[in-house]
């Protein structure tokens, strides 16, 4: 069956599209159409919660646009999972979140997990986003490797050297049996240096882009199969009435008419 899925890297530059698709492409399965693409007019460093939040609008309209444009399924790609839940609101195709999924897929690579992720605020958001999934279980810790992305793609090696130190101290500390990378640019560059040559930890490790595509895959096969549905009658609920969905419209509209600034702003 053949499907096409947006992988759209929520930052406001190309610099990340060439590691995601050198290092996830030849995982796609035949039949589907990988997209990597970017956000126009929005912040390429959102590690802080204030700029995230106006990239999470600018995905919101990637998000709907990618619908629009005939994908079967997106995956927002980072590991704060921007946009996600907001996301599913707004269309029907499936959204993905890289770490979701990742969460999701764990008890198969190991009865516990350890989350490793860029540095101390995203460590300290992934505490909180984890128990919102409630999918939290079975994490033992939390670790960091220090890195924020601006950074890492200047030596994606580096970067995959400290994830094998910080895995292998993780699973000493905690006892855990695998490993989540929790940032999907941590996670492109420790494949990276794999396939430079680098030799793997000792645990599982669990790429999040790559859980990512192989949830949005079989969500998007079931989506066309007529097998797939997300329920509207909670939170998910799209506006039932004309005078709440204007309010939906105009904020779309409203935002699609600032992007000349935004795109001024940001570049």
């Amino acid at each position: 069956m053949a499907r096409k899925i947006n992988f759209i890297n929520p930052f406001g530059t190309f610099a990340y599209d060439e590691i995601i698709h050198n290092t996830l492409s030849h995982y796609a399965s035949e039949g589907t159409e990988l997209v990597i693409t970017h956000l126009e007019g929005a912040t390429a460093d959102p590690d802080y919660f204030y700029p995230k939040h106006m990239m999470e609008m600018q995905l919101f309209e990637a998000i709907q646009r990618s619908q629009e444009d005939g994908y079967d399924a997106v995956i927002s790609g980072c590991c704060y999972d921007p946009g996600v839940r907001v996301g599913r609101e707004l269309v029907d195709i499936p959204v993905i979140g890289p770490m979701e999924a990742s969460l999701q897929m764990a008890p198969y690579f190991g009865r516990s997990v350890a989350i490793v992720t860029d540095h101390l605020k995203a460590c300290e958001y992934m505490r909180d986003y984890a128990k919102v999934t409630g999918l939290d279980g079975n994490i033992r810790g939390f670790e960091v490797i220090n890195w924020f992305i601006r950074d890492m793609i200047k030596d994606a090696d580096a970067v995959g050297r400290d994830v094998i130190e910080v895995a292998k101290r993780t699973v000493e500390k905690t006892g855990a049996e695998a490993i989540i990378l929790n940032c999907t640019i941590i996670a492109a560059c420790y494949q990276t240096y794999l396939i430079n040559g680098g030799a793997p930890a000792d645990v599982p490790v669990i790429n999040p882009n790559l859980m990512a595509l192989k949830v949005a895959e079989p969500l998007a096969d079931l989506r066309k199969a007529n097998a797939y549905q997300i329920s509207r009658v909670g939170y998910y609920q799209q506006p039932k009435d004309a005078h709440y969905r204007s309010v939906t419209e105009k904020t779309r509209k409203t935002w699609v008419e600032v992007q000349s600034v935004l795109q001024k702003t940001f570049g």
